[in-house]
């Protein structure tokens, strides 16, 4: 046998391998290998946005969850406004009422006062009239009255 005559028959071999392997197996290959490579940029693209809408989902529940801290402050003084206006209420409320009672009281005082005034006037006008009435009946002589009366009767 000869070397060259094996060596091209060889080259012809290897270059219908060739043909063969670029006509009909490197295509799929390279097709696999593209649908691969999108696979994995796709899959990228997907974790970079699945990424990005995290990074804002916590933005958010951060924003939400200060709002809902600045409400929930906001209504806690709302509710101790309106605990101290309920106290000053009670107090007015409780004063006005003392007052209320404490007039009802001096004038219930002033009509006692009215009374004992009225029954020591009473008292007094009848010790007075029992007096006079003592001292009259001491000093009354019943004979000089009784010609004073018979005189005034007779000028009459």
């Amino acid at each position: 046998m000869n070397i060259n005559f094996t060596l091209i028959a060889q080259a012809i071999a290897f270059a219908v391998l060739i043909w063969f392997t670029v006509k009909f197996v490197w295509p799929p290959l390279l097709k696999a290998i593209e649908t691969r490579q999108k696979e994995i940029a796709d899959g990228l693209a997907a974790a970079q946005e699945g990424k990005s809408a995290l990074e804002v989902a916590a933005k958010k529940s951060e924003a939400t969850l200060n709002e809902a801290k600045q409400k929930a402050s906001e209504i806690i003084g709302q509710a101790e406004k309106r605990a101290a206006q309920i106290i000053d209420e009670a107090k007015a409320n409780a004063k006005a009422e003392g007052d209320r009672i404490i007039a009802g009281a001096k004038a219930e005082i002033d009509q006692e006062v009215n009374r004992a005034k009225e029954g020591l006037r009473a008292q007094v006008s009848t010790l007075a009239v029992a007096g006079a009435e003592k001292i009259l009946r001491k000093e009354i002589d019943a004979k000089a009255h009784s010609e004073m009366l018979s005189k005034l009767a007779a000028e009459l």
